[in-house]
C-alpha cells in the first residue's frame, strides 16, 4: 500500500534535516569547543597588536591633538602598521585636514610616538 503524501513529505523532511545536520544525534557540546578568552592572545599576536596601543588611548590622543570640534567631525577607524586612518564626516573638514596633514602627523607623533604613527590617511564617510 502506498504511503500518503503527508507521510512521505514528513519522512523526506526528516531525512533532509538529518543529512544537513550530519547525523541523527548532535555532537557533544563539551568537545571541540573553547572559550573566547583562550584565543584572544593568539589572535592579537597574529595581528601584531598584542603589545600595541589600545584603542581608547588612540581616541583620547586624537581628541587631544585635534581639539573638540575637529574630533567631533572625525572618527578614528584604525591604527595598523603605523597608518592612522581617520573617517571625516564633512567634505570641507576633509579638505582642511588634508591641507594640514603634515602638522597633524607631527602632533600625533608627539603624542603617540614616531614609531607608532608614520602616516595619517583620511577617508570620507
Amino acid at each position: 500500500m502506498k504511503k500518503s503524501f503527508g507521510k512521505r513529505k514528513a519522512h523526506f523532511t526528516k531525512r533532509v534535516v538529518r543529512d544537513w545536520q550530519g547525523g541523527d544525534t548532535p555532537m557533544p557540546t563539551e568537545e571541540n569547543c573553547s572559550k573566547a578568552g583562550d584565543w584572544v592572545e593568539s589572535i592579537l599576536g597574529s595581528l601584531k597588536i598584542s603589545d600595541g596601543l589600545e584603542e581608547g588611548r588612540i581616541r583620547q590622543s586624537w581628541k587631544k591633538v585635534a581639539g573638540d570640534f575637529v574630533a567631533a567631525q572625525t572618527e578614528v577607524v584604525s591604527l595598523k602598521r603605523g597608518v592612522l586612518v581617520l573617517r571625516v564626516l564633512q567634505p570641507a573638514m576633509r579638505f582642511h585636514l588634508d591641507q594640514s596633514r603634515g602638522d597633524l602627523l607631527r602632533k600625533v607623533q608627539a603624542e603617540l610616538g614616531k614609531k607608532a604613527v608614520r602616516e595619517v590617511r583620511l577617508i570620507s564617510g
